[in-house]
């Protein structure tokens, strides 16, 4: 049974955004981008370059290490006709993003197809060449799932992984927002430096400030980090309707954890700082599998949307508990990592278990994304969003960032 939202009215989490305040195109430099700083109830500004400085001391710092695809395909029909095929995530021969990415040959992925009314059947054909060779890729429509559709692809040669094939014929996923197609900067720089495990088809912008140089000045205060691994999906880019929090569905997301990382939150409590939402969720989502292991050891990494407003939140479970039981697990099954899924969703009232403050950049109006930022900041966000539209600050995924502590 769901609870009781209706308390929070989406028309409430909005901001006076135009489009000229969003950030089409990043600036020259990572971290030359504004910082806004908020801490004990003051808000001010520096730059990106100069983070640790504004960090506690023995902060630990959590990032989201996915990389973006470039999941956006196009073929051409015998009659002229454009298709886009934007590849959301694998079903077959597996859903699990990082081995279907090393598939060979063909498989099965759920896409959006952007000029759907022009391709009702048939196999469309793209050619490229690639090294000197030709490369064949091919659709062909399975099955039509309300907005999506299940797109049988294949690829020759039959050697070549997926992965292959979209870093040579696929273009970078921009946020549609930007109202603009891709140039060259777009494939180094809506990427963090530190992007390794391909899934995403979006980037966690917050990590998008971060040079080799910011992490230089973090070892120098002896300010720790870790990497934990989350797939953006195109759902983060969904605006919450007129008809409710309890009726928008939360996307779901594919998470990677290591059991180095979890040994690293336990001797580092009180004292995490999250990059960006996404390593928010995850982290939260950890806690909530934690409390879930309480009753059920063989429970599955698997947190939904309300599940720390229904039964779960009557478990009163430390932070420790939560993460040991998760290390507990991951013996049980001789593992040194977890995947999982989480589709949490953290809302205005929602408490906070695993973090003691945030990087993160600027949200759409009426996002989930700005009602996990109300959460944390409870109504200052408003005052907060207010003083960066007066101070010129940039918005969006190429956008200025901020530091809620």
């Amino acid at each position: 049974m769901k609870p009781d939202f209706s308390t929070i009215n989406i028309n409430d989490f909005t901001y006076g955004l135009t489009d000229e305040r969003i950030a089409k195109f990043p600036l020259d430099q990572r971290d030359g981008s504004k910082l806004l700083v908020h801490q004990h109830g003051k808000t001010f500004e520096d730059k990106f370059k100069t983070l640790a400085a504004h960090l506690p001391q023995k902060s630990f710092l959590v990032l989201n290490n996915t990389k973006v695809v470039r999941a956006r395909l196009f073929f051409r029909k015998p009659t002229g006709a454009l298709i886009e095929v934007f590849c959301l995530e694998p079903v077959e021969p597996t859903p699990e993003i990082q081995l279907a990415f090393q598939q060979k040959g063909g498989a099965v992925w759920k896409c959006l197809v952007g000029n759907a009314r022009r391709w009702k059947d048939g196999v469309l054909t793209s050619e490229f060449i690639s090294d000197g060779a030709k490369i064949t890729l091919s659709a062909e429509i399975k099955e039509k799932t309300g907005s999506t559709f299940l797109l049988k692809l294949n690829w020759g040669p039959a050697n070549l992984t997926f992965a292959e094939i979209l870093e040579q014929a696929g273009k970078v996923p921009l946020p549609p927002y930007l109202h603009r197609e891709e140039v060259e900067m777009d494939k180094t720089r809506y990427q963090t430096v530190y992007a390794i495990n391909d899934g995403s088809v979006a980037a966690p912008t917050a990590g998008l400030h971060f040079t080799d140089t910011v992490f230089k000045s973090l070892i120098n205060k002896n300010i720790g980090y870790g990497y934990l691994t989350l797939h953006v999906g195109a759902g983060t880019f969904k605006p919450v309707g007129d008809d409710g929090i309890e009726n928008h569905e939360m996307h779901t997301e594919q998470v990677l954890v290591t059991r180095g990382l979890i040994s690293k939150l336990l001797q580092n409590l009180g004292n995490i700082i999250a990059v960006g939402t996404t390593s928010v969720r995850t982290l939260e989502s950890i806690y909530w599998f934690g409390v879930k292991l309480e009753s059920d050891k063989k429970a599955h990494f698997d947190v939904k949307q309300f599940d720390p407003y229904g039964d779960l939140a009557k478990f009163k479970l430390s932070v420790e508990k939560a993460l040991q039981n998760v290390l507990r697990h991951l013996d049980d099954h001789q593992a040194d990592d977890i995947s999982g899924i989480t589709q949490l969703m953290i809302l205005p009232g929602y408490k906070y278990r695993m973090i003691n403050g945030m990087v993160t950049n600027f949200h759409q109006p009426r996002s989930t994304l700005l009602l996990l930022i109300a959460a944390w900041l409870g109504d200052q966000w408003k005052d907060i969003y207010d003083y960066a539209l007066k101070n010129d600050f940039r918005f969006l995924s190429y956008g200025d960032s901020c530091l809620f502590l």
